[in-house]
This record gives structure tokens, sequence and C-alpha cells, in this order.
């Protein structure tokens, strides 16, 4: 009777859902078996026990069993209610497990509120370890769209959403070896919490940047507002669609299957949809960085082969850039404003189908295909292109919503330029890709301006760097950022000083996180469920790394990397046109960071330093940054960088630059002894400038101070 129950139920829940499954069962050894998934809904269990092959034992939060629904469902299946938080329950599910009987169980406890990852439980995590179970991950997408979750005001419930159950490949948990049992307990939900991140990544489905596009729209509606700019214009996903079909079609007119293009475009709506509707139509977009000056953006084009550029006219003037643009040589500068009017009849009728069916319009459908080029800021030398694929975008985005829990009901602030990665995959196409509103302000610059935007919009995420945070908070009222959930900070070393400014004058814990242009960006972050100060946070899942070490640094090791969102390789400007696949000392498909890491027992990543930022003084390798951070403990208040000059007594000597004027050797001195910094690093040389060169990022400008700093007599 029950098998009859459950075929017929199968049947309506794939016709009302249109459930789909993925991965295979058969062959799997169901003795010592725990199943384990993410927590969405009340359907949850059924939907697990109606679909899964094997008839294992629930076992029921206590809480959800309260659920009259719930009752009535688990009368198909057999059940234990526990509470995951008793030791002593737990030890009846392990005796189970012993006994040969599979076990499916929710290791959050509860329904997520949020969508994503809510708090792990360490007794299901340490049942894994202690019995030494197979477990058989499954993912499920798509129950918290329904009416049966508990997301509060999700903008995409449906009535029967699309429901997508995923089995991964079966693995182990090893038993932790800590010293005490709480210990060990605590290891193995830190485990398990990462095996399901990395489960909730690896369930992703791969798709470019305009099909993701048009899924959202489809998943969150046409008429959804996504995007609000300068123009204080909200635009809809129809809208996105709109503008993203109309600029791929005139940038294909003026340009070749497969060609680089040039994109000089400002922080808008606009600029999102040219980037996706490029890509979309065969070419790849180049986001030229407009902060670079005439040299940098020429170098830039060279590498890449790039032989047309797209700008606005209206941009480039307000910019006060049309002497760079015009400097420019052996380039084609086309502008919208004149590109528009030449539109045909037969153009229009191509965007009008694309509106109508947007799937049949695309014409770059391979996801490991180039979707982006952008380039490093040439803080050290000539800027290089770097080359993202969709993959790699798509992929970056799933691994940072696999750790925090964005949803729609969100509102991103983005003020960084989206010529830069981080601006670019977190700060717009990560919230357009999830449904979450999305404010997207021309300058990062703006200090008294963008408190406000954030209060005055009820922003929740606010991203930037450890420079333009602190400049928020210096001009912000304490009530402006009232409504933030995250605040994440990148691109620079987090300053112990903004930490702390925002924590006490808003309550705010900044998450700082650690990436790279070439991994498109993110490689690691602080989570709320795994944060350390003064860490980088976790490595992001499916991230491999390993530390190489180098001579004279005693701590940690060059950091190499690679993953699904590494780059697909360089264009440098020593080979002009052609991509360099990436590869290190570790081997082809490997990243070499550049900076010296380290990496604790729990997996926390600490950035040494960058190893180009380490000067030798006297025959003893001394870190800048950790020159930069000795002077931001004795001038909180000031900005500093540190760089080298040549020194025929002791090979090179530090000079430090710094807008506080006032600041001595001997405050220097006396913060290092309370640190416990040596001497050795204390600079001798103390330059004061009105204001530190800043590159379009926020990042010190390193190659300015270095020119400076071998100028002086």
């Amino acid at each position: 009777m029950r098998s009859f129950i459950k075929a017929v139920l199968a049947v309506i829940l794939k016709c009302l859902f249109r459930v789909r499954l993925k991965g295979g069962q058969k062959g799997l050894d169901a003795r010592r078996l725990l199943i384990i998934a993410n927590h969405e809904s009340l359907l949850d269990g059924l939907l697990l026990g109606v679909f899964l092959l094997i008839d294992p034992v629930f076992v029921v939060h206590t809480g959800v069993a309260r659920s009259r629904l719930y009752r009535l469902i688990l009368t198909l299946v057999d059940h234990l209610t526990v509470d995951p938080s008793s030791p002593m329950a737990m030890k009846a599910v392990i005796r189970l497990i012993e006994s040969g009987r599979p076990v499916m169980i929710f290791p959050e406890g509860r329904i997520t509120v949020t969508g994503s990852l809510m708090k792990v439980y360490d007794g299901p995590a340490f049942i894994a370890a202690r019995t030494g179970a197979t477990i058989l991950p499954v993912r499920l997408d798509g129950p918290a769209r329904s009416f049966f979750s508990r997301m509060p005001g999700r903008a995409d419930r449906r009535l029967f959403p699309r429901i997508t159950l995923t089995q991964l490949p079966p693995t182990t948990l090893p038993m932790p070896t800590g010293a005490t049992a709480r210990e060990r307990r605590r290891e193995a939900g830190e485990g398990m919490r990462r095996l399901m991140q990395r489960m909730l990544f690896a369930s992703r489905e791969r798709r470019t940047l305009y099909a993701g596009l048009v899924d959202a729209m489809h998943r969150f509606g046409r008429r959804r507002p996504i995007v609000e700019d300068l123009k204080q214009i909200e635009y809809t996903y129809g809208d996105l669609l709109k503008m993203t079909l109309g600029l791929g079609r005139l940038v294909s007119r003026h340009s070749a299957p497969g060609e680089n293009v040039g994109i000089l475009m400002p922080n808008l709506a606009a600029t999102l949809g040219m980037i996706i509707g490029t890509g979309a139509t065969g070419r790849v977009p180049a986001l030229l960085n407009y902060k670079a000056g005439v040299r940098g953006m020429q170098d830039a084009c060279t590498a890449a082969g790039i032989r047309t550029v797209f700008a606005s006219r209206a941009f480039v003037q307000q910019s006060k850039i049309e002497q760079d643009v015009a400097a420019l040589s052996d380039l084609r500068v086309l502008y919208l404003e004149d590109l528009r009017p030449t539109l045909t009849l037969a153009d229009r009728l191509w965007i009008l189908k694309g509106i109508l069916l947007p799937r049949t319009v695309e014409r770059q459908r391979d996801p490991s295909h180039p979707a982006v080029l952008l380039f490093t800021s040439g803080s050290e030398g000539k800027p290089k292109g770097v080359a993202l694929s969709h993959d790699a975008l798509m992929a970056n985005i799933e691994q940072i919503r696999a750790v925090i829990g964005f949803t729609p009901d969100d509102k991103m602030l983005n003020a960084l330029p989206v010529f830069h990665s981080f601006g670019l995959t977190a700060g717009a196409l990560l919230p357009v890709m999830t449904g979450m509103n999305l404010f997207l302000y021309a300058t990062p610059l703006h200090y008294r301006v963008i408190p406000e935007i954030a209060y005055d919009r009820n922003c929740t995420v606010l991203f930037g760097t450890s420079t333009f945070l602190a400049n928020y908070a210096k001009f912000a009222h304490p009530y402006d950022f009232f409504h933030l959930r995250y605040v994440v900070a990148g691109a620079e070393k987090l300053a112990d000083p903004v930490r702390e400014l925002w924590l006490e004058k808003f309550g705010i814990r900044i998450l700082e996180g650690y990436g790279a242009t070439e991994t498109a960006p993110v490689l690691a972050v602080n989570t709320p469920l795994a944060y350390r100060s003064g860490s980088v946070g976790q490595f992001l899942p499916a991230i491999e790394h390993r530390l190489v070490k180098v001579p004279g640094i005693e701590r940690g090791g060059m950091l190499h990397v690679r993953g699904p969102n590494l780059m697909s390789g360089y264009y440098r400007f020593e080979a002009p046109g052609r991509l360099q696949p990436p590869a290190s000392s570790q081997g082809e498909g490997w990243y070499e960071t550049g900076d010296i890491a380290d990496v604790d027992e729990d997996g926390f990543v600490s950035i040494v330093g960058r190893v180009k930022r380490f000067a030798k003084v006297a025959g003893e390798m001394v870190s800048l940054e950790v020159v930069e951070h000795l002077a931001a403990q004795a001038s909180a208040s000031a900005l500093h960088g540190a760089t080298t000059r040549p020194d025929g007594a002791r090979g090179e000597s530090i000079v430090l630059f710094t807008t506080d004027a006032s600041l001595t050797r001997e405050r220097l001195s006396d913060a290092a002894r309370s640190l416990g910094i040596p001497e050795i690093a204390v600079p001798r040389s103390l330059r004061p400038l009105a204001a530190l060169p800043l590159l379009g990022t926020g990042k010190i400008d390193h190659v300015t101070l270095k020119h400076l700093a071998e100028a002086i007599a």
C-alpha cells in the first residue's frame, strides 16, 4: 500500500513541480549509508521519500515534526524524531546506522529562511565520522520558492516552481583528531558544513551570462525591477534584456565574430547589458580602465589585439577624458550616440524576436568561451589582459552563493567600477543572476553621497575596499548603514582601524575576502558561518591550493591555486593578441598569485604579503605590508604606502609615504615595539604627501610611489 501511495505521489509531484532527478543511485550500497540534504521547505521529506530509490529512516527535527502536514507525510516513511543538539538522541541514530539501516538527515536541523545554508549541527557530522558511514549528498533546488517554504516575502515564490533533486557522488567524513570530544565534534561539524557548501556549488548548471540573465528573468518575472543607476530609473528584467539585445546587436554590426572589442563605459545599467549582449553575439567585451590614462588604455588594447572601442560620448565628455581617447592610436572609436540611429528594420525585428523568444538569438552558447576581458591594475608593471570565461564568472557567483546567504529581498549598492573584477562579478553580475536589487553608482569616491544612498534606498549589501570603507565611515551618520546585512571588503588588506571603526560606529562586522582578477575574482572570504578576524576567511568550494616555500620568508609560502573560476589565460603586451593559458611551477591549469599566504589548521587563510612587496634590507626579508601595518598603528587616521629604493650599504632601504606630516620615526619605533615587529622594519625615510596616488580600484599606486622613491636625491 505504501509503495502504491508513493507511486501516485511521484506522478502528482512530477506534474505539479516538473521534478527533475539528476545523478544516479544504482549500485549504491545502502549499508552504513547516511543521506544528507539541504532543508528548503516542508516538501523536502516528501520529495526525498518519494524519489530516492533507497528506503531510509528519516531523522526529523522535533520542531519540524510539530507541523500537521509534516506529521501526515511522515506516515509514509520510517522516521525517528530527535533534537539534533542532544547527544543522547544522536546515539539512537548511531545504532541505526551500525545496524545497517540507511539514514536520512538534514544537518541544518531547520528549514532555511535565507534560501542558503543555515547553521550546521555538529551531531549529524559526528555520527558520520564516528560510524565511518558513506555520505550521500542530495541537493534540493526549488522547494524554497514554493509556498511550503519559510522564506519571508521571497520575490520568486511560485505556486508550483520547478524542483530539481541532484545526487552528488558518495563521500566520507574522516574522524577528527582533536584532543577532546568537544573539539572533535566541532571539527566534524565544520567538515560537514564545508561538505554541504561543496554540494551546493557542485550541483550548479553550466550557463553563459546571457543564459543566466534569461533564466533569472523567467524565475523572477520580466516586470521585476532589478537595476537602478544614476538616472534614477528602475529597470526591470525585461528592460535589461532589451538593452542587452539592442547593444549587443550594435556591437555585432561593427565587429567580427570572436573579436575582442573595447568597452569604455561607466557604471550604468546599459553597460551591464552591453557586456552580456556583446558576449551573446559571439564577441568578447574588453572593459577598459578609463582611470589608467592614455598609456594604460593603449597598452591594454595592444595586449588584447583590440581594434575597435565602443564608448559613450556623453560619458567621455563628463569624465573629461576626451584628450586621452583622442590620443589612442591605431584604434577605431565608435560612439553609441552615433550608432543608435543606424539600427535598421531588420535589426529591430531581430531585437523583437529576442524579446519574445530570448533563447533563440544567442550565438555564443559555449560556457567555456571567454565572456569578458579585464585588465590587471598595472600596479606592478604593464597591464595584462585577463580572459574570463562564462564558466569562470558563473562558477564564482555560485561559489559565493554557496557560502553567503544572499536573497532576492536584498539590495546591493555597488560603486566599484565594473572594469574591476570585484565590481563586475560580485558587484554587478551576482545580484542580477540571483534576483537581488542593484543600485549602480558611478564612482566610489563620493564619500558623503554613498552613505546617503545606502540610507535612502534601504541597501542591505555593500562591497568596497578598505580605503573606500574607511572614508564612508568617516562621513556617514551612525544611522546611514542601519539596514546593511553584509559589508564585504576586498581588493586590498582590510586595515584594523577600519574594522574597529565600523564595529564601533555602526555595529557591523566587515567580512574580509581575498581574490585576484585571474580568479574572477574571489578565492576566499569570511562568512557569518566561518569568520576569523585578521584572516581573509576560508577558500571557496572547489578551490585547490598549494603553498610553496620562498627562501628568506619563514611564515607561509607562495600561494598557487586552481579551480573552476580560474581565467582562460593572459593577453600580454609582449605577445599581442595571443592567449597564454594559465600555468605555474605546479603545472598547467595552476595560477601563481604572487602572494605569500598561510593557512591554519581550520582552513583560514592569512595573506602575509606580496612576494614583490618584500624588501631585502641588510640581507633580511621585510614585508612592506608589515611596514604599512606598523604605520597604521602609529597613525590610524592617515594613509601610508611603503616602497623601496636602492641602498649601496644595505641593499635596499624602505621609504614610507604618508599623509600624516607629523609622523616621526620615533612613533614608528614605539609602535614596532608594542607589536613585536623588529626594528629593521622601521623605515628610515618618511615622505609626507597631501594624498597618496590611487588606482581606479582604490588600491595604492605602488608604481608611482616607486618612481617617487627612486627620484629622491
